[in-house]
């Protein structure tokens, strides 16, 4: 038996993909180990939406190639977005790789694992110790009927496939022995935004997706494996159905999806993830009021407080638009907890567009923000703008906006000390056996002394000390008793 080591960067839907390969090879006969040092196969699913995930995977790539030369038979590959942008490139620039694998052909990895694997030992080496990239054969987008190419030992496929969006489908839950209460859904493929600065339409293609009655049955699966809580995937997952699905009394794809999945008896919370504010129309907002089990908590990407820098991005709404979805947000669900993605440095902006985005965050005051320097990524429209900032102005802004949220998520923390808040259990906390962790239906974290008959239940804590980053719980409300040798029962 055959031992995989997958190691992903990059995204939630990087880490479903790779849950989905490993699926896929388990169920082929391949064993996935957690350790690359025992194992014949490492794959590392890449990222390209900012330039450091890339230097990282090629980084380490170049680290395996040297254990490479000291065992021949190991075989190395490229998965993901970054296999799917850079193609035969990285065999070319890392010799060592003997598969890359795009975005739509994540299902073939099995197969092509099984020749690599049966290749003649002579394969292994080639000349002047690898083979040489002349040998290497490639598929393109578009090529999705062509078989796989195989010449020197070496697979390249970054072709383009009808119907890849339902291939993600398979789960690995529990790996370490433990019940998995929470799973990811992936529910469509690609994106049909093309914000300026965004390499994701080029890497994973256009939107596709996937049927209502498919989803719900794979959820259906799921809880029958006593998952409690499901997150949606999708790099626009709000553009759900737009496509193929009408609009049913008034409701987008999306919402009668929600309504679909809320049906499912046995589960208790939905999440979605990542949605784009041109989606919370009405009857998105209107679903966090109707639908119990629709989390409280709503990422919002903005990516800038100027109006003049969302214009050059493309991300076709205001300042003010965006800020009158917050409103109906927090008029629909009072409790309702908001998080966002920011990107600082981007071409042209200045000091004034910086300063309202600074005015955006004080203003919404939101529940967690990630904050990204603006890197280039080529082919896309923002890396040819003129203007483009210095890394100094864009780690001091990027500095300042992190102190801004590091202190309204610290205040908002704070502000829950002796609240009773409801967790899902989601498993032990670290090493230590007598700490447990859930998050609140607001996606906070909290910690608190539990046991494993907790494990998948929804319980009321009361906080009684918080960080930037975790809330810490009483475990006296929900009935444990502590014993003398400190065990909790």
């Amino acid at each position: 038996m055959k031992r995989v080591y997958i190691k992903t960067y990059g995204c939630k839907m990087n880490e479903r993909d790779s849950e989905a390969v490993a699926a896929m090879l388990r169920e082929r006969g391949y064993a996935v180990t957690n350790s690359e040092d025992d194992a014949d196969v490492i794959l590392l699913n890449t990222c390209s939406v900012r330039d450091a995930a890339e230097q990282k995977a090629v980084g380490k790539m170049g680290m395996l190639a040297q254990r490479k030369r000291k065992k021949p038979e190991l075989v190395l590959g490229f998965i993901g977005c970054m296999a799917q942008s850079r193609g035969s490139e990285l065999v070319k620039k890392l010799p060592a790789v003997d598969l890359v694998v795009g975005t739509q052909r994540f299902h073939r990895v099995p197969d092509y694992l099984d020749r690599l694997i049966a290749r003649p030992a002579a394969e292994n080496t080639g000349r002047a110790g690898w083979p040489q990239p002349a040998d290497v054969g490639t598929l393109r987008r578009g090529d999705a009927t062509a078989p796989c190419q195989r010449r020197g030992g070496r697979i390249v496929d970054v072709a383009a496939e009808q119907g890849s969006e339902s291939t993600i489908k398979d789960h690995v839950l529990g790996t370490n022995g433990d019940r998995q209460v929470t799973a990811f859904v992936s529910i469509m493929q690609g994106c049909d935004m093309y914000c300026t600065f965004c390499i994701v339409p080029y890497t994973r293609g256009t939107e596709r997706s996937r049927p209502i009655p498919e989803i719900v049955d794979e959820v259906h699966r799921l809880v029958d494996q006593r998952v409690k809580e499901v997150t949606l995937l999708g790099q626009i997952v709000t553009s759900y159905g737009r496509k193929t699905i009408r609009k049913k009394d008034g409701k987008t794809a999306f919402v009668q999806l929600l309504e679909a999945v809320h049906e499912v008896k046995g589960l208790e919370r939905i999440r979605f993830t990542s949605p784009h504010p041109k989606g919370f129309g009405d009857d998105l907002v209107e679903a966090y009021r109707d639908l119990p089990k629709l989390c409280e908590h709503a990422h919002l990407p903005v990516q800038s407080g100027s109006s003049r820098i969302l214009k050059a991005m493309n991300r076709g709404y205001s300042c003010e638009w965006y800020l009158r979805i917050v409103e109906k947000l927090r008029a629909a669900q009072p409790k309702i907890a908001i998080s966002t993605d920011i990107v600082v440095g981007f071409p042209g902006e200045t000091e004034e567009d910086f300063e309202q985005t600074v005015s955006l965050m004080r203003g919404v005051q939101f529940d967690q923000a990630y904050i990204f320097k603006y890197s280039k990524r080529r082919d896309t429209p923002a890396a040819g703008m003129p203007d483009q900032l210095c890394d100094d102005v864009k780690e001091q802004r990027n500095q300042t906006l992190l102190s801004m949220i590091n202190r309204s998520m610290a205040r908002k923390n704070q502000q829950l000390v002796g609240e009773t808040v409801e967790i899902l259990v989601e498993g032990r906390s670290g090493k230590c056996g007598k700490r447990f962790t859930g998050r609140t239906r607001t996606n906070k974290i909290v910690v608190f002394d539990g046991g494993e008959r907790h494990r998948g239940e929804l319980l009321p804590v009361r906080v009684e000390r918080a960080n930037l980053t975790t809330l810490y719980g009483d475990p006296a409300i929900h009935g444990m008793k502590e014993r003398s040798n400190g065990v909790v029962e």
